[in-house]
């Protein structure tokens, strides 16, 4: 007969085994956001591709990651979390074999994509198995574990990318998830229980699919605008019908009677209020992060390695300030934290506009890094506090996705809208300065192919060597001159939600107290 003390040590022995499948799977996914960025420079160009390619590397994951998140949550509830679960490892598994094996920018960027759908059925089912194997009484305590080792992967994953990158190749940022996909897998069928929710819910094919239209049709305009330019017809079409498939969205949301996402959560204008904020704050974090190793690795000359260790005082900040800003927020609620956090963001963003082409890391980044670090510490845990209590105590598993949502497509909007205003002002400042260097008809054309490629252009060979030092600082001084405008853009952003949040949260209630579930936003 088996006694309580030995199923006691039963239970908690699998309890560790589940936290262990779920922070290893789930740390691929959330890692895949920035270990990614460290490796566009050197692949773009190992592989010749342009910056719009570069972008979808990001946008293709991201796309679909932030339209079926939702979903993926209610398909693991439906046809039993640990066989989705390992579903989507498999996926990611696979899909990150193909990125690491990628012959051209296209299969990258397809891969990519599946990764995203694998990413999309992971996360919400690492937390949604945990709340199954985990008595109530423990499941704070899991759910923080889980938490803090996830955040400590991402963390690192810019300098652990840079240094693969360094000691290997950049396809090594992608199948380094092999072995951890295989882990993960053997636990999970070992030692990881079948689990079903006891209420389920059809799922809602078509807000997925028009969601899924809409932001893909979005960013591809946006980004096919900054390449081809707005007069393109592509550009208008394909814009046009993003807005009129989220327009569609909305409707098909309002009157569903199991909708994705619950519009009647708008009605209320702090839950609609908190999502703007946190729309618009991480699409400026997204938007600007995404451009700072090309600029620390194309203009300042940082390997791969340098530009991920670069990142790590922006990252050590937020997880050291998260924990205590959560605190802050009980006590004084949420609406102060998230303008101060805003406020400071944003003028970490304007001091990443300051620096020129020859400024030092420790002068001209790593205050505006950590300025930044400080602002978006500040915010993390208050932006979901402030989901929580705007949807009520009954939603508050809906209200933690909505706003993970939310975040994660304000920064496919950014890295596309940044990447536009980059690009258009890269044009206009080269034309500038190539119009003085005298340059033969023949360079200009030869240049003109590579403009795509902004500063990874590659240089005439038929120049001089003069006329090829000045025709790479005017390359280099022109992306500088973009890459400002970018920066401001996404100051301007972090500025706009911290009025927002002075307005939306303003009648918000201090007495009470929400649990800080994860999920929400993070600086992933």
């Amino acid at each position: 007969m088996t006694t309580m003390a030995g199923r006691t040590t039963a239970e908690r022995m699998r309890e560790r085994w589940v936290l262990a499948a779920t922070i290893i799977a789930s740390s691929m996914a959330f890692s895949d956001m920035t270990i990614v960025n460290v490796a566009l420079p050197v692949l773009q160009e190992n592989l010749r591709t342009s910056f719009a390619q570069a972008q979808w590397v990001v946008e293709a994951y991201t796309l679909l990651l932030s339209a079926l998140i939702l979903t993926g949550g209610a398909i693991g509830d439906l046809y039993g979390r640990r066989r989705i679960f390992s579903f989507g490892i498999c996926l990611f598994a696979l899909s990150s074999a193909a990125c690491g094996l990628a012959p051209e920018p296209m299969t990258l960027i397809a891969a990519r994509a599946v990764q995203g759908i694998g990413a999309a059925l992971m996360m919400p089912g690492s937390l949604a198995i945990i709340s199954a194997t985990f008595p109530p009484e423990r499941q704070g305590q899991a759910i923080g574990l889980w938490s803090a080792s996830t955040g400590i992967a991402v963390a690192i994953a810019p300098a652990f990318g840079g240094w693969l990158i360094e000691i290997s190749s950049w396809r090594w940022v992608f199948l380094i998830n092999l072995p951890f996909a295989v882990i993960a897998l053997a636990i999970l069928y070992r030692r990881v229980p079948e689990s079903r929710a006891r209420h389920r819910h059809r799922l809602d094919w078509p807000g997925m699919a028009l969601g899924t239209l809409g932001l893909g049709c979005l960013t591809y305009g946006l980004i096919e605008a900054g390449h081809a330019g707005l007069a393109h017809p592509a550009v208008p079409a394909t814009l046009a019908l993003g807005i009129i498939a989220l327009a569609a969205f909305i409707f098909v949301e309002s009157r569903s009677l199991t909708p994705m996402v619950p519009m009647k959560l708008f009605r209320r204008a702090d839950f609609a209020g908190i999502q703007a904020f946190t729309f618009c704050l991480w699409a400026a974090l997204s938007g600007a992060l995404f451009f700072v190793p090309f600029r620390l690795m194309q203009i300042q000359s940082f390997n791969a390695l340098q530009a991920g260790i670069a990142l790590l005082p922006f990252v050590i900040i937020v997880s050291v300030l998260s924990r205590w800003a959560g605190k802050v927020s009980d006590r004084l609620g949420p609406r102060r934290p998230l303008i101060a956090g805003a406020l400071f963001a944003g003028c970490g963003f304007i001091l990443l506009a300051v620096p020129d082409a020859e400024a030092n890391y420790l002068r001209g980044f790593m205050p505006a890094l950590i300025t930044i670090g400080i602002g978006m510490g500040i915010c993390v845990a208050p932006v979901t506090v402030a989901a929580m209590r705007a949807a009520g105590s009954d939603r508050v598993g809906i209200a933690s996705a909505i706003n993970n949502m939310a975040a994660r497509t304000g920064g496919l909007m950014a890295v596309a809208v940044f990447g536009l205003i980059l690009a258009y002002r890269f044009a206009v400042a080269l034309d500038h300065r190539l119009a003085g260097l005298g340059l033969p008809s023949e360079a200009l054309q030869a240049l003109a192919a590579e403009r795509s490629k902004l500063a990874a252009a590659q240089l005439p060979e038929m120049l001089t060597a003069a006329q090829q030092a000045a025709v790479s600082q005017a390359i280099k001084e022109a992306f500088v001159n973009g890459y400002r405008w970018a920066m401001a853009a996404a100051g301007t952003l972090a500025f706009f939600s911290a009025i927002i949040a002075a307005v939306s949260l303003r009648k918000m209630s201090n007495e009470v107290k929400a649990p800080l579930p994860p999920g929400g936003a993070d600086f992933g």
